[in-house]
Order: structure tokens, then C-alpha cells, then sequence
């Protein structure tokens, strides 16, 4: 909860709606700090319902909030229903209406998803110039609003992408840079309620300087599917994408000259690729997705680029064999996620939709929610598959037997035709189980 103004509040809990059987206590609410309200002892596979009770200090009755609702962990059996989006970009106007891209979260949260997947690029730090926590605060601040219209359904799941600039590359540098990796992880994980290595989530184990838990990848089972989130940039020694402020460019070790990049340098690291191996090959759920801001983390396309370094194991121009530049790993990404069977990688990045296929794994490209222009950005870097249009989310629903995947299209009331009405499916195919 972040107050403007000093409040006190409590919450009130229940199975039913507007049925609320136990609350917590009063709690204090500074101005302008986050404070996290734990609700305790819930059973497994529930539904609940809350409502926030809040008022001035001495004040006399409370004000109340609208309802809202989550679930609790999903056992094998019942069907379950979770979203995504692709790449915000709030800061971009040319390519994010802010009233489309509140219409889009409230048409997700009319389907009532246990959770939301946001893929990357939400948190651009790049317009800050004086770099300090307050103004890191910044981008995270600016989403609460919205990302809280489908967080009062269900949970919100944060991925870095390349223009959060929160990456090792930076941490590891002597200047402003290593201020922004830092301010940057620590807004993120202050302002939203992120799952590290706890509870029914395994994930990323080691606290970081002036970090704490970093918080960057994290797993978890629900209902029949397994969900893994992979981090591109936290654990690269090496820069992923374009630096922070211009920096670390050609001539600079890691830097961002693309054509003469070592692509190998690119890692998702031992500890994050060995974790990955172990979470997919214990894992017994009929249903497996991966997800991450993109393959490798830069360059552009989905399977295009999946044969490609530790994700595939081939240099573009056949420098380097897999098993020279990374020893002690099994097999590259891509063909572990064949191996273990994994349904559909989800990325963004590329800024349009595109379902695509390789070996038997989906790749499916995610389109940004809120672009008013509806372009289908990079299409020309994806050689297959089928490609549309921002803008939207993608609906996903999950049986025991199949997940089927919709893209829900999304457009201001302006712009809305006989053909093109918010709210339509634009395409939609169904997975079937992998997995026994």
C-alpha cells in the first residue's frame, strides 16, 4: 500500500464475496513509503476476497475500497486463467496511450487471472538524468495505477527488460551506471509485492550489495503448469543491449557495438542456467512455460534467433563451439526446453504479435498494450509464423489437457470498427499437454 497522505488502515478477508469473516490489524501508513500489509494462515486452492479500510489518523470511521480478490496456489485438476503483456513503454507517447493502456488492464482484469506476466521494458530509467533512489522511483511509480487495475484480481509478476537497465554489467561498473542497476532493482522490488526464494517459489538465492535478495528469477507450479521466470540481464557479466546514458559503447569492453559484440559473452550465468535444468527436469506438471524478455536478451525475432549462442548453440558465423564457451552445461536453452518438453516460451522485446514453432516449443511473441498506432513492429525479423498488430494482451487458460491461447485485441473507442472492436480474439490456438 502507498499512501500520499498519512492513513491507517486494516483489511478485511473472506471466501465470499462481501462476506469477510476475519481482518488484520490497524497499521500505520506513512506518506509516501510502501508498506507491505502480510495476510497469513490462507488455505491452498481458495479464492479470497478483501476489501482496504482506511482513514486519517483519529479519524472516525473508515472509508473502504472497492473489492478485490486473489487465489491461492492452484492444485492439480481445476482450470485456471492467467495474462500477459508485452513491452508498456509509458514513456514512449508515440507508442503508449495511457487511456488504452488502462482500457486493456481492466478489459485482463475483467477475466479474472490468478496472475499477470508483464515480459519487460515497463520501467525505462533511460530519461532520468540525475540518478538517486527518489527519481529511480520514478517509472516504478508511474505503473502502480495501472498495473494495480489487474493486480486487484490477481497477482503482478515483474520481468526486467533491456531498458530497466538493471543488469550485472552495470552493477559491476565505477560510475553512475552501478547507481542505477542498483536504484533501479531496489524501486522494483520495494514498490511491488515480487516473490523470491520463498514459500511455494524457488529462485535466485544470493543477496546482492546495497540490494538484498535481488529477486531476478523465480519459479513456481500452479494447477497442471509450471511457470519459469528467466532474467536476461542480472546475471551477464557482459552488456545485453544498449548502455545506460550512451555508455559502454565500441571500445568498451561489454559494450553495446553490436556488429563486433561477443555474442557469447551474453549469459543468463551457471547458477541461473543450472537452476533452470533442475527446475524442468523435477518438474511433473502436464504444462510448461518459460518466459523472459527475449531470447539471448537483445538482437530481434523468435526462432530466428533460438539456434543462436548459449540459446541454441551456434555462432552466426560458426566462432566458438557450445561446449568450449559453456562447460558444464548440458545442453543450449533452447534444446533443454525441447528436451523437457516445455510447451510455449513466452518473449517481447519485438513489439508485435507472433506465434512461431520450433521442435515441438511455441515461441510466442507478445504485443504491446497500449499502442495507439497498432503497428506490428520488426515483422520483417520474424521469417515465419503468424504475425498482427499491437495492440492487446494475451489470455491463456489452463486445463489438464491443453492451454488455450488468445489474443485479445485492444483499441480506444475512437478507433474501433465493424472490423477491428476491442475485445476481439485476433487469433487463438490450444496446446496440449506434454507432460504425464
Amino acid at each position: 500500500l502507498l499512501p500520499a497522505s498519512t492513513l491507517e488502515a486494516f483489511l478485511e478477508i473472506g471466501t465470499a464475496k462481501g462476506k469477510y469473516t476475519r481482518k488484520t490489524s490497524v497499521a500505520p501508513l506513512p506518506a509516501g513509503k510502501a508498506t507491505e500489509i502480510v495476510i497469513d494462515g490462507l488455505t491452498p486452492n481458495t479464492e479470497y476476497f478483501y476489501r482496504l479500510n482506511y482513514r486519517k489518523p483519529g479519524a472516525g470511521s473508515f472509508a473502504q475500497r472497492a473489492e478485490a480478490r486473489f487465489a491461492t496456489q492452484k492444485a492439480p485438476g481445476p482450470s485456471f486463467v492467467f495474462t500477459l503483456q508485452g513491452d508498456s513503454h509509458p514513456e514512449r507517447a508515440q507508442a503508449s496511450h495511457p487511456d488504452l493502456y488502462a482500457r486493456t488492464l481492466a478489459t485482463a482484469a475483467a477475466d479474472r487471472p490468478d496472475f499477470h506476466i508483464c515480459i519487460g521494458d515497463d520501467f525505462s530509467i533511460e530519461r532520468i538524468r540525475t540518478i538517486n533512489d527518489a527519481n529511480c522511483q520514478v517509472p516504478y511509480l508511474l505503473q502502480r495505477p495501472f498495473l494495480g487495475l489487474v493486480g486487484s484480481v490477481g497477482q503482478v509478476f515483474l520481468l526486467n527488460g533491456n531498458h530497466e537497465q538493471g543488469s550485472l554489467f552495470n552493477f559491476s561498473q565505477k560510475d553512475e551506471r552501478h547507481d542505477v542497476a542498483v536504484g533501479v532493482q531496489k524501486a522494483r522490488n520495494s514498490l511491488y509485492p515480487l516473490p523470491g526464494n520463498e514459500g511455494i517459489y524457488t529462485g535466485h538465492t544470493e543477496p546482492f550489495k546495497d540490494i538484498g535478495p535481488l529477486k531476478s528469477y523465480c519459479a513456481w507450479t500452479w494447477g497442471d503448469a509450471l511457470f519459469v521466470l528467466l532474467d536476461n540481464y542480472w546475471h551477464s557479466p557482459a552488456l545485453v543491449d544498449s548502455g545506460f546514458g550512451g555508455k559502454g559503447g565500441k571500445g568498451e569492453k561489454g559494450g553495446d557495438d553490436k556488429k563486433n559484440r561477443d555474442w557469447w559473452g551474453i549469459t543468463i550465468g551457471d547458477a541461473q542456467y543450472h537452476w533452470l535444468k533442475k527446475t524442468l527436469e523435477t518438474s511433473k506438471a502436464k504444462h510448461k512455460f518459460v518466459f523472459a524478455h527475449h531470447v539471448l536478451g537483445s538482437g530481434r525475432g523468435g526462432v530466428d534467433e533460438a539456434d543462436l549462442y548459449e540459446w541454441g548453440g551456434q555462432g552466426k558465423k560458426g566462432e566458438g563451439t557450445f561446449k568450449e564457451k559453456r562447460p558444464g552445461w548440458e545442453l543450449p536453452i533452447h534444446q533443454l526446453m525441447v528436451k523437457h518438453k516445455v510447451s510455449v516460451f513466452f518473449q517481447g522485446h519485438d513489439h508485435l504479435y507472433c506465434q512461431q514453432e520450433k521442435d515441438g516449443v511455441i515461441y510466442q511473441e507478445l504485443p504491446m498494450p497500449s499502442d495507439h498506432g497498432y503497428v506490428a513492429y520488426n515483422e520483417d525479423r520474424y521469417a515465419s509464423g503468424k504475425k498482427l498488430p499491437s495492440a492487446g494482451y494475451v489470455r491463456v487458460t489452463v486445463t489438464p489437457a491443453s492451454a488455450k491461447v488468445e489474443y485479445v485485441r485492444c483499441f480506444l473507442p475512437k478507433d474501433e470498427t465493424k472490423e477491428t472492436k476491442h475485445g476481439m480474439i485476433a487469433h487463438a490456438y490450444e496446446v496440449k499437454a506434454k507432460n504425464a
